[in-house]
C-alpha cells in the first residue's frame, strides 16, 4: 500500500510538472506572437492595394516591420502586384485630383484588356487649349484620338488657365499615369506623351521637365518655340538640353499656318546638332491638320516600338533652376545649386543660337490671344492691347492658336495693316502700318531669369564620372539591376573621387522609391548623397 502511494505521489508530480512545463510554453507562444513581425504576405498586400502614392508609402511601413531581406523584398517589387480581371474597358471618363483641385481625363482600354500582359501606354494631349475656357469633362476625346496600335490611351484634359506647359499639368499626368498603372497592367517602359498642335508643343515642355517616366515624346503640328512666352516664363525656365534624354518623332506640315516646315526646319537642325535624337518626318503638302496620320502611322507605331525606355540609363544630361528643386532624372535627383551661371564653357547647350538680329513687333501672345504689349513697339501704335483676340489680319482669318508675331513676320516693312480684333467681346479694327522694331537676337532659344546647375554623367561599371556646374548637392538612386551592390562604388565629382566605398543597402530606401515610381523597372535600394566642392 505504501509503495503504492508513493508511485501515485511520483506520477501526481511527474504531471504539474509537465502542466507547468505545457504552461509556460503556451504563454512563451502567446509573448511571441503578440510581438512578433507582421505576416510579409499581408504586408506586401497591403502594400499593392494602395491607391495612392502616399497611402503606399504608409504601409510601406508594414512591411519594414516584417524584417523582410531587402533582396527578398527587391523580388517582391519586381513582380509586383496582382491585377484583377474585372475592371473596366472601352471608354471610360475619369478625374484625378492634385493638390490644384480636380482634372478630367478619358482612358480608352481594349475590350480584349488580359491583366496577364502588359500595356503599351499613350498619354495624347489635344490642341487649342487657348480656347478651352474652363475645366471639365473633355466631350469627345476618344473620337478625337490617333487610332493606332491596341494600347491603353489616356486623353487628358488641358484649359486656358491650366496649360500643357505648367507645373500643374505636369503633376496632373504623374497622377493619372500613377492611377492607371495600380489598376491596368502597364508596361512601364512603353508609356509615351504625343500631342497635336498644343499638345505637340506641351509634349516638348514635358520632355524638358519630367522626363523620368516616359520612352519617346512625339510632338505633331507644335512648335517648342512657343514656350518663349510669358505663359512659360511665368512658370519656370527652359532647358532644351534636357531633350537629349528621349527620342523625339516631330512631324509638321509645309503649309502650316501656325507652325510651317520653314519655321520648325531650322530648330529641328539645331537640336539635331546638339545630340537630341529627332525623327522629322516633314509633310510637305499638310496644313494645320493630321490629314498624313494614315501615311505616316505606321511609321509613329515602329517608332514607339523602337524606342522603349530605359529606365536605368548610363548617361544622363539634366539641367534645372532653383523653382523646380528636387529636380529629378531617372536616379539622379539635383538637390541643392550653388552660385553659378548658365553657359559654362565646359558643356555643349543645345539651347545656344546664332545671335542674328530679328524683328519684334511689340507683343508677347499665347496663340492668337495677346497677353502684353510693349511700351513704344509698333503694337502698341496700332492700338493693340492685352486681352485682344486677333481674328483676321488684311481680312484674312487667323487660324486659331496661330502666334501673331511669326504672322506678321513675312511682312515686308511699311505694308499697310488692318488688324480685326475681339477686345471684351466686341469687333474693334485696327489700322496702320507693319513697322517692327530690329532687336539683336538674345543668342538662345530660351530666355531665363535664374541662374541654373546641371549634371553630366556616365556610369561603367560601378564608377560614374559626373561633370557639373551651379550644382551644391545631388542624389544618386542606386538599383542592383544596375550596380553591384556588394562592392565599392566610385563616384568621381569634375575629376575628383567624392565617394569609394560600398552602398549599403536600406529596405526603408528601396519601399520609399517604389511607392513614389510605382515602376516594377526601377527599384532603388540605397542612395549616394554627395556635396559638390565650390
Amino acid at each position: 500500500m505504501r509503495k503504492s502511494r508513493s508511485l501515485l505521489a511520483r506520477s501526481a508530480c511527474r504531471f504539474a510538472r509537465r502542466t507547468a512545463a505545457a504552461a509556460l510554453l503556451a504563454s512563451a507562444a502567446l509573448a511571441a506572437a503578440q510581438t512578433s513581425p507582421p505576416d510579409v504576405d499581408a504586408a506586401f498586400a497591403r502594400f499593392f492595394a494602395a491607391r495612392t502614392p502616399d497611402e503606399q508609402a504608409a504601409a510601406a511601413e508594414r512591411v519594414v516591420a516584417t524584417g523582410i531581406d531587402v533582396d527578398e523584398a527587391v523580388r517582391r517589387l519586381r513582380n509586383g502586384r496582382t491585377y484583377g480581371r474585372d475592371v473596366a474597358r472601352g471608354t471610360i471618363d475619369r478625374s484625378s485630383r492634385t493638390a490644384d483641385g480636380e482634372y478630367f481625363y478619358t482612358l480608352d482600354v481594349p475590350q480584349s484588356y488580359d491583366p496577364a500582359h502588359r500595356y503599351q501606354v499613350r498619354i495624347q494631349l489635344h490642341g487649342g487649349v487657348g480656347r478651352i475656357e474652363s475645366n471639365g469633362p473633355l466631350r469627345g476625346a476618344s473620337a478625337a484620338r490617333l487610332t493606332g496600335a491596341e494600347q491603353i490611351y489616356v486623353l487628358p484634359h488641358a484649359w486656358r488657365d491650366a496649360p500643357w506647359w505648367s507645373r500643374r499639368q505636369l503633376e496632373n499626368l504623374r497622377a493619372i499615369l500613377d492611377a492607371v498603372k495600380r489598376t491596368y497592367n502597364v508596361d512601364e517602359n512603353r508609356v509615351v506623351v504625343a500631342g497635336v498642335s498644343d499638345g505637340g508643343t506641351g509634349a516638348y515642355y514635358i520632355a524638358m521637365r519630367d522626363t523620368t517616366p516616359y520612352a519617346s515624346f512625339l510632338p505633331l503640328n507644335g512648335y517648342i518655340r512657343v514656350l518663349e512666352n510669358e505663359t512659360a516664363q511665368s512658370d519656370g525656365d527652359l532647358y532644351p538640353n534636357n531633350l537629349v534624354n528621349k527620342p523625339l518623332f516631330v512631324v509638321n506640315g509645309g503649309r502650316d499656318p501656325m507652325y510651317p516646315t520653314t519655321l520648325v526646319d531650322p530648330v529641328v537642325a539645331q537640336l539635331k546638332g546638339g545630340g537630341v535624337d529627332v525623327d522629322y518626318r516633314p509633310q510637305a503638302s499638310a496644313g494645320h491638320d493630321t490629314s498624313w496620320w494614315p501615311a505616316l502611322s505606321e511609321a509613329f507605331e515602329h517608332f514607339v516600338a523602337a524606342h522603349p525606355r530605359r529606365p536605368l540609363p548610363d548617361a544622363i544630361s539634366w539641367q534645372s533652376g532653383p523653382a523646380d528643386l528636387p529636380s529629378r532624372a531617372h536616379w539622379l535627383v539635383i538637390e541643392r545649386l550653388a552660385d553659378g551661371r548658365d553657359g559654362d564653357p565646359r558643356f555643349a547647350d543645345v539651347n545656344a543660337l546664332p545671335a542674328a538680329a530679328a524683328p519684334d513687333f511689340g507683343i508677347r501672345a499665347s496663340g492668337t490671344r495677346i497677353n502684353r504689349v510693349l511700351r513704344g513697339s509698333n503694337a502698341e501704335q496700332l492700338g493693340l492691347r492685352p486681352g485682344d483676340t486677333v481674328a483676321a489680319i488684311n481680312n484674312q482669318r487667323v487660324a486659331d492658336g496661330a502666334d501673331v508675331a511669326e504672322a506678321l513676320r513675312s511682312f515686308p516693312p511699311g505694308r499697310p495693316l488692318l488688324l480685326s480684333v475681339v477686345r471684351g467681346g466686341e469687333a474693334v479694327r485696327l489700322t496702320g502700318r507693319y513697322a517692327p522694331g530690329v532687336v539683336p537676337g538674345s543668342g538662345v532659344m530660351f530666355s531665363r531669369s535664374h541662374a541654373s546647375g546641371r549634371v553630366d554623367l556616365t556610369r561603367s561599371g560601378n564608377r560614374v564620372d559626373v561633370k557639373c556646374s551651379g550644382v551644391a548637392a545631388f542624389t544618386l538612386l542606386l538599383s542592383s539591376d544596375q550596380f553591384d551592390l556588394r562592392r565599392s562604388v566610385t563616384v568621381v565629382v569634375n575629376g575628383q573621387t567624392v565617394v569609394d566605398r560600398v552602398i549599403k543597402t536600406d529596405l526603408r530606401t528601396l519601399l520609399t522609391w517604389a511607392a513614389r515610381d510605382n515602376d516594377r523597372t526601377m527599384l532603388f535600394a540605397a542612395e549616394v548623397k554627395v556635396a559638390v566642392s565650390p
